[in-house]
């Protein structure tokens, strides 16, 4: 049941911590990019909707600005007479001019005209504290008396990263169900009854089709256009133009008069560009063509945001139950497969469906998973390695393991030719010991002598070969080189005689025997490498003198050091040695001369 809660404690842990990251959308940066990748639909200007601008050539000809309302109050008239369908000045007659006259000329233009827009504006809190609405601090209204079909408001929203990516179609104000916005009021004009943009008991539709807005009365669009690629025409030659040409151009058009100069303001960064700024008047005419075609999208978040979740944990515990069954190379290709196809869902869903699923939090699941695959797979692969190490250590010596850790060469049959010293240990008493005591207790002194020996052959740098019974052998001078390997090896023995002093003293305390060691060391050339089979391999020293080296030991008493005249030319000045003259050895047709090494110098 533990082992179970640990497995599930990873993919719950990252389920939450991607979700609510997108929850509140902490990388909303890299999100709207991708958010504006995939709605960057560029297509044709709707010819319904014209756009007249007032840029610096209308600002060089026609004076300063602001212009006096009977010059808008003309150009209004003329773009009636012209058969224009729907006419939106995005200005603000918020105050009375200083010339009543002019203010009763703008009555006169647009006074019994539904058709013309002048906009309301509100100036919105900058903190707003209700989660659906919004909460203004006053409205910029006209100074005009107007119909019920020309009162709209003009603002557009930017969202978190000053994008302007959703229609604000209405605000809900006092004395008045809803203000609509001037595109749905505009795009209304070109839309036949049963296609028009509607608002009932909280619900905004296009003909019957419900639009999925938020809390605020927004939706997501596409815009057409690139900024200034609307076709703006300047002001300053539309008010000089001749009535057949302007009836020609604007005649059933909609068309929105507004700034188009940097020195008036009024833009704001869209989804169609990360640098080069919209004018308010352009982004307008983008969100009645959307309102127009239906250019739509939905956004998983808020109310719908539950989907997101369901794809964050499907592409968490799903990949990994799968990751940890699988092998390294599989779940590198379960990872790519898994970022190129939820790629193309997510395409595919906003082509078919115009819903358009989060991409950044559940692509950073994938890879957090994979991460996670190979991390955890490093580290059970790290520990299982260790565990192998530590075990194999135990069989070989330290040095042999990490030879053969360290490169294949090591790991196949063969060997070389080195220059070493062979030690060999036997226990000289031991098989009488082992007649008079329980087998549990004869395990326990041999373990304690060979780790004696172990510990011995180790501190000076030596590699155990093999245990032989109750006998030692080992090398030094491989796998790894040392030059003083003749020395190393005595210094092995004494420590061996020293340390079994006191082993040996308990035993006779213990049990009324004692044992003690024989050893035997030749130095000379030796092959080192593995012999056996490819599937069972065997470290070890080939050689004469390797033969030596164990009849030196045999011949040996207990606590005596035997050495070859080989190795005593090595280390006669290190030591103090007794000459014990030739003995004859079995294998050797000669006898040999043999020395005792009785201790440091």
């Amino acid at each position: 049941m533990i082992r179970l809660a640990r497995k599930l404690l990873t993919p719950v842990l990252l389920v939450l911590v991607i979700g609510m990251m997108f929850q509140f959308n902490t990388f909303h940066m890299m999100e709207n990019t991708y958010y504006d990748q995939m709605t960057r639909e560029v297509r044709a200007a709707d010819s319904q909707i014209a756009v007249i601008g007032v840029d610096e050539t209308s600002l060089e000809n026609m004076g300063r600005w602001p212009w006096p309302r009977s010059m808008h109050a003309d150009l209004v008239d003329r773009l009636t007479e012209a058969g224009a369908k729907g006419i939106f000045l995005d200005l603000l007659f918020s105050e009375p001019s200083e010339d009543s006259a002019e203010d009763e000329r703008m009555q006169q233009a647009i006074q019994d005209r539904p058709h013309v827009i002048i906009p309301s504006a509100f100036l919105f809190e900058e903190r707003q504290d209700v989660e659906n609405g919004l909460q203004y601090k006053s409205i910029l209204a006209p100074i005009y008396s107007l119909t019920e079909e020309q009162h709209a408001h003009i603002n557009v929203l930017p969202d978190r990263g000053e994008v302007v990516r959703q229609i604000l179609l209405g605000v809900p104000i006092e004395g008045q169900t809803l203000m609509p916005a001037v595109d749905v009021r505009m795009a209304n004009m070109l839309l036949t009854p049963d296609q028009q943009i509607s608002y009932a008991d909280g619900v905004w539709k296009r003909g019957d089709q419900a639009l999925v807005t938020n809390g605020r009365n927004q939706v997501y669009f596409s815009y057409a256009q690139l900024p200034g690629e609307f076709g703006p025409v300047s002001y300053f030659d539309v008010y000089n133009m001749d009535p057949d040409a302007m009836r020609a151009y604007f005649q059933d058009k909609l068309v929105l008069i507004g700034p188009y100069s940097l020195s008036l303001g009024d833009q704001y960064l869209t989804p169609m560009s990360s640098t080069t700024k919209m004018y308010g008047v352009e982004i307008h005419a983008n969100m009645i063509q959307a309102l127009v075609e239906g250019a739509f999208y939905t956004v998983a978040e808020g109310e719908s945001g539950w989907i997101g979740w369901l794809i964050i944990a499907l592409l968490i515990t799903v990949p990994y139950w799968l990751m940890q069954r699988l092998s390294a190379k599989g779940s590198f290709f379960l990872f790519a497969g898994l970022m190129i196809g939820y790629t193309l869902f997510v395409i595919g869903v906003f082509v078919y469906g115009k819903l358009l699923l989060p991409f950044t939090y559940p692509t950073m699941a994938i890879v957090s998973v994979y991460v996670w695959s190979v991390v955890s797979r490093y580290v059970s692969e790290r520990r299982e390695r260790n565990r192998v190490t530590s075990l194999f250590s135990r069989y070989v010596s330290q040095q042999v393991v990490d030879e053969l850790l360290a490169s294949e060469a090591a790991q196949s049959l063969g060997g070389t030719r080195k220059h070493v010293s062979i030690m060999f240990v036997d226990i000289r008493g031991f098989t009488t010991l082992s007649e008079q005591i329980e087998p549990e207790e004869v395990i326990g002194v041999l373990n304690e002598y060979l780790d004696l020996g172990t510990r011995a052959v180790f501190a000076h740098e030596g590699t155990l070969d093999k245990f032989i019974g109750d006998g030692i052998m080992s090398i030094f001078g491989a796998p790894h080189t040392i030059e003083n390997h003749a020395e190393m090896a005595v210094r092995a023995a004494l420590a061996m005689k020293r340390g079994s002093a006191e082993l040996a003293e308990r035993l006779n305390q213990t049990y009324g025997y004692s044992v003690s060691f024989g050893i035997g060391i030749n130095t000379g050339d030796a092959v080192i490498g593995n012999i056996g089979s490819k599937n069972r391999l065997d470290y070890t020293a080939i050689g004469d003198t390797v033969n030596m080296a164990a009849r030196l030991e045999s011949n040996s008493k207990a606590g005596q050091i035997l050495i070859s005249q080989s190795t005593y030319d090595l280390v006669k000045d290190l030591f103090e040695i007794e000459e014990l003259g030739e003995i004859k050895v079995k294998g050797k047709e000669k006898p040999v001369m043999v020395y005792q090494v009785q201790g440091e110098k």
